[in-house]
């Protein structure tokens, strides 16, 4: 069962469709934390997915378009980090004021950057996260979507630096990637931002072409340090395609079927 519509916003109103189990009432909320400008649409089927199996295992699954994204108010250009952290915070508040047990968050890609900083503004502990494939530091993803409009430009004879195009972000300019006006402000924020843990256990998962080589470098130190420092960390792949970056809509089986398990084993669902 899923109820679709708007709330309010800091700044305008939010699209969400609210997954819920079909039978009894759900005991705990979950926050999904979409990802970057195409990677979104891209992965709306797994978001939707994985939703589905969390409401029928028992919990209520937030799925909120940030403001200046999907069918939220607002357009791209307009989109701010700190409107998307505020927004998720209020979510989040919602959730543990609506359901007795505490919260869930899960983010993709960038979606694991905000929430960790939105569970801190918001001043709720989540019982666990999940964090699909995530962005360590947002200042390589940042130079990673710039390339994109490079490579656009390259197919029309024009030839553009990555330094040419930040030196137009740090004037002031809004610069357009592949259909999306990138602010400067919202560039700025994920330059700048890197992960950090989240309260209570903590389950990491990379898509990876071939299981046997564990997860990424990237991954892996990251994860290491966390371990180091004390958080309850577990961190696994599966194998299959970057569903948010894909030119057709992918699926990736093994990943639902790992954090639904991962969930009911840790959370109770």
């Amino acid at each position: 069962m899923l109820e679709a519509g708007f709330h309010a916003g800091v700044v305008g109103r939010l699209f969400h469709v609210l997954h819920l189990p079909e039978t009894k009432p759900a005991a705990r909320g979950v926050l999904y934390v979409h990802p970057f400008a195409e990677e979104m649409n891209k992965s709306r089927r797994m978001a939707a997915l994985q939703a589905r199996r969390l409401a029928a295992a028992g919990w209520a699954v937030l799925v909120p378009d940030h403001y200046g994204c999907g069918d939220s108010a607002g357009d791209f250009r307009d989109s701010r980090w700190e409107i998307w952290v505020e927004d998720l915070a209020a979510s989040l508040r919602w959730l543990a004021s609506r359901y007795a047990e505490p919260p869930v968050v899960w983010g993709l890609r960038t979606g694991c950057l905000l929430l960790g900083e939105a569970v801190e503004q918001s001043g709720v502990e989540p019982a666990a996260a999940t964090l699909w494939q995530p962005v360590v530091r947002g200042e390589p993803f940042l130079t990673q979507f710039l390339r994109l409009r490079m490579a656009a430009g390259l197919l029309d004879g024009k030839r553009e630096t990555t330094r040419e195009l930040r030196a137009a972000l740090e004037a002031g300019e809004a610069v357009e990637v592949a259909g999306y006006a990138l602010h400067p402000g919202l560039a700025a924020a994920l330059g700048r931002v890197e992960l950090q843990p989240p309260p209570g256990a903590v389950h990491w998962i990379d898509v990876v072409p071939e299981a046997e080589g564990g997860l990424p470098p990237v991954s892996r130190r990251a994860v290491d340090r966390w371990l180091d420092a004390g958080v309850d960390v577990t961190a696994e792949v599966v194998c299959g395609e970057p569903f948010w970056s894909t030119q057709e809509i992918q699926e990736v089986p093994d990943l639902l079927e790992r954090t639904t398990r991962w969930h009911l084993g840790n959370q109770g669902c």
